[in-house]
């Protein structure tokens, strides 16, 4: 089979629950520079990974096995792929 180079962005937040005191400062912020309304901001992080394989399958597998040992701490945090 011939590789294939697939784009993928992997998103990681914090689960629901968890405290995420860098998201409440940044809400704090945004309020003390007059963006009225906000009432909640958490944040999390972004992977954008080219890699090859042979199908979208594989990719995908492959994206979930980074995130499950690397990207994502699954203990306190969610991840979501998608891939381009």
């Amino acid at each position: 089979m011939s590789m294939k180079t697939y784009s993928a962005r992997v998103r990681v937040t914090l689960k629901r629950g968890v405290l995420d005191p860098q998201g409440k400062a940044i809400e704090g912020a945004l309020g003390s520079l007059g963006f009225a309304g906000v009432n909640q901001v958490r944040q999390g992080k972004t992977f954008d990974i080219n890699l090859d394989a042979t199908s979208k399958k594989q990719a995908e597998d492959s994206l979930n096995a980074m995130c499950e040992k690397l990207l994502a701490n699954t203990v306190i945090e969610d991840y979501a792929v998608s891939i381009d």
